[in-house]
């Protein structure tokens, strides 16, 4: 699995122009699953995310997880990022897992961070979307199990 972590003050996702997810301070999670992963690696990631101590603490050092300062979780699932630009120029995405896994997998991870109390959005599997995010920082942080 691989994920991009965007620090946010607001992030939101619309599919057809319409609003289908949207935080207020929190993290943007663009998730991809690899065609070789387990589902050990969902609790894993999703614990690592959830933990992450990403956020300003009163002295301003980054020491406080979304947890900590009761943020939000808008994931956004991005098959993209396992794209291989080694040959060419064309990308290619035969590192992302199919739809009959990706999907389960995507689902499994959004209901372990819910399980976390941590108010979570998402984005619509396989459609085409619009995702608008103010970065916090910016804090960007790759995570690949």
């Amino acid at each position: 699995m691989r994920a991009v972590i965007q620090r946010a003050k607001e992030a939101e996702v619309k599919v057809g122009g319409k609003i289908i997810g949207k935080i207020s301070k929190g993290l943007l999670v663009l998730l991809a699953i690899h065609q070789d992963d387990t589902e050990d690696k969902i609790e894993k990631l999703a614990t690592k995310i959830i933990n992450l101590r990403i956020f300003a603490d009163k002295a301003d050092k980054m020491n406080l997880s979304v947890k900590d300062v009761k943020g939000e979780i808008l994931v956004v699932s991005q098959f993209t990022l396992y794209g291989d630009t080694s040959k060419g120029n064309r990308p290619s995405f035969i590192e992302s897992a199919k739809p009959e896994k990706a999907v389960p997998y995507y689902e499994k991870f959004v209901e372990k961070i819910k399980n976390n109390g941590i108010k979570t959005e998402t984005g619509e599997f396989g459609a085409m979307m619009e995702v608008s995010l103010i970065n916090d920082g910016p804090v960007t942080i790759i995570i690949d199990t």
